[in-house]
């Protein structure tokens, strides 16, 4: 018995091995193809910054942007890979009907993730920057640092990008029966509070327009999780599937 435990077990490890290798080969050959159009997505990057382009204050910094650049758009590119293979080493734990829900996710993850970093890139960027360009201009002259700045662009876009997969989450727990839309819906002022910590750390600006701007889609985003979670559970019946494949 436990000869077949052990086996399990280093089966278990074979498997999680093949599938961080299959993650692993993914993002270097998606880092390499970055490599080709990294330099338009850095200008597409700095546009937002109109005729006054952040500055290199260091020798290597020029050239360290541009590789993290590459690295970020690898990890972009090589994400629905990444997480198709963590799914796949953890969907033999599932039910047939979870696992089913579970391939769902993935397109439906990846077109969220990249409509909220849409909304980050044309939406709140073109706000944010010339609000942070121009404050204190009569006192202060700004002059950003492009490694500064690209982390500032990047982790604004990763974030809301982040954020918008909310929907996706709730309605996936709400499947695994861990939430229900009563329960969201009667902590909603708790989640409003979460919420406006959330938009306040991830909002590059401390005017209350700019937040507006983060937190509006996230309660939005929120509300949209209830009423997915509540599709979620409508028509079940409370027949006791799990104790009956167990018995």
């Amino acid at each position: 018995m436990n000869d077949e435990q052990a086996m399990s077990l280093f089966e278990h490890l074979a498997e999680l091995r093949t599938r961080l290798l299959r993650a692993l080969i993914a993002l270097g050959l998606c880092t390499l193809l970055s490599f080709f159009f990294a330099r338009s997505l850095l200008r597409a990057f700095i546009a937002p910054m109109g005729d006054n382009p952040p500055v290199a204050l260091t020798p290597t910094e020029a050239v360290g942007t541009f590789m993290k650049v590459a690295l970020i758009a690898g990890v972009t590119l090589s994400m629905p890979v990444i997480v198709y293979q963590a799914l796949r080493f953890i969907a033999p734990g599932l039910t047939p009907q979870e696992r089913r829900y579970l391939y769902i996710i993935v397109p439906g993850a990846t077109i969220s993730f990249v409509a909220g970093a849409a909304f980050a890139y044309f939406v709140m960027l073109p706000a944010a920057v010339p609000f942070l360009q121009n404050f204190l201009g009569d006192i202060i002259r700004q002059q950003w640092a492009i490694g500064k700045y690209i982390s500032f662009v990047t982790d604004l876009i990763f974030w809301v990008g982040l954020s918008f997969e909310t929907p996706l989450i709730i309605f996936f727990l709400a499947k695994l029966r861990l939430v229900s839309a009563r329960m969201l819906w009667r902590n909603l002022r708790y989640a409003i509070v979460f919420v406006t910590i959330l938009a306040a750390a991830i909002t590059p600006t401390t005017d209350p327009f700019n937040m507006a701007l983060v937190m509006a889609p996230l309660i939005v985003l929120y509300l949209l999780g209830i009423v997915l979670a509540w599709l979620a559970r409508r028509g079940e019946k409370p027949v006791q599937q799990r104790k009956a494949r167990s018995s």
